[in-house]
């Protein structure tokens, strides 16, 4: 699917239609449509929003803003009654919640606002969703049948997956999600980097690694947000992002289960690779929910080479 469509031709593809296209199982294409609606949800959410804190921390002591709460509780009642979910866990909550009937194969997994501290700076924020079959614990590869990200930017635009490549959406103004890019595949080899963590807590890889793409003329673009930065490495076709292990922090920031996962699955269906330094980030099993990762994720020629790095001078 894919060969020749005209520009014109692909706006005329919405999500659903896309989604029956390309195979996807009938109910996993009503979870995955009745996610990216909820996102519409959120949209009109952060845009009447007054960026105040909630008065709360989440589950890892990080201020809560009202959005987020809001966010969560929005994406936890749409599932609630779709039919389809069994378990929800969210970065927002400190425990995973039933909300089916016990029968239900999919269990989601979702940072409902993931960089909502650029709420106040009025950047590029997101929503970051992993849809697992049967239980969201052990292997990603084993477990994840799609993942998708929702980037409420000057665009609203919607990234999934369901194994069968990775595709980009856009909300028009009739409020449809239609195609604007299908199949995006990453080169090789980019020529952009983000790059979480202060210099001064990097290992002696890691540095040498980030030193190597410096004299190499990488141009860095970080904005502080998981999701428009892998956006930008996503749709600019290349280039990597990472947040290493630290000398403070040998896990690195992010999750495991609710941010590295779903974006290793867009990432190798679009030809990357996500490792946390050496291995493959969908074969690290999920233990607990608050589980952290280093991440390199991207080109592969940039994970293979920080890989090199790491194993040559961190061994």
């Amino acid at each position: 699917m894919g060969e020749g469509i005209s520009d014109y031709t692909k706006f005329c593809i919405d999500l659903r239609r896309h989604m029956w296209m390309a195979g996807v199982e009938m109910e996993l294409r009503r979870l995955i449509w009745q996610i990216a609606v909820t996102g519409k949800y959120i949209s009109a959410k952060i845009h009447e929003s007054n960026r105040k804190l909630a008065g709360f921390k989440n589950m890892y002591g990080e201020e809560q803003l009202a959005l987020d709460k809001s966010s969560d509780a929005i994406l936890k009642n749409q599932l609630q009654f779709s039919g389809f979910v069994r378990e929800y866990a969210s970065e927002e909550q400190d425990r995973i919640i039933q909300i089916g009937q016990g029968q239900e194969k999919y269990f989601v997994t979702a940072d409902p606002l993931d960089g909502s501290s650029l709420v106040d700076t009025n950047l590029a924020i997101g929503t970051i969703i992993g849809i697992h079959n049967g239980t969201m614990y052990g292997k990603g590869r084993e477990t994840m049948v799609a993942a998708l990200y929702i980037t409420y930017g000057p665009l609203i635009t919607m990234v999934y997956s369901a194994g069968k490549g990775t595709h980009e959406f856009v909300l028009n103004r009739e409020g449809e999600y239609v195609l604007s890019q299908e199949n995006i595949r990453l080169r090789e080899k980019g020529d952009i980097y983000s790059l979480g963590g202060l210099r001064r807590d990097w290992t002696p890889g890691h540095l040498r690694f980030v030193t190597d793409l410096e004299a190499a003329g990488y141009k860095l673009r970080y904005s502080g947000g998981f999701v428009p930065d892998i956006n930008q490495v996503l749709i600019k076709n290349g280039g990597v992002f990472t947040y290493p292990a630290l000398r403070k922090s040998p896990q690195g920031k992010l999750r495991l289960l609710f941010e590295l996962l779903p974006m290793a699955f867009l990432i190798e269906q679009a030809g990357g690779e996500a490792t946390d330094g050496i291995r493959r980030i969908l074969d690290i099993p999920v233990e607990e929910i608050g589980q952290r990762s280093p991440i390199y994720i991207g080109s592969r020629y940039e994970v293979e080479m920080a890989r090199r790095y790491l194993e040559e001078v961190e061994k």
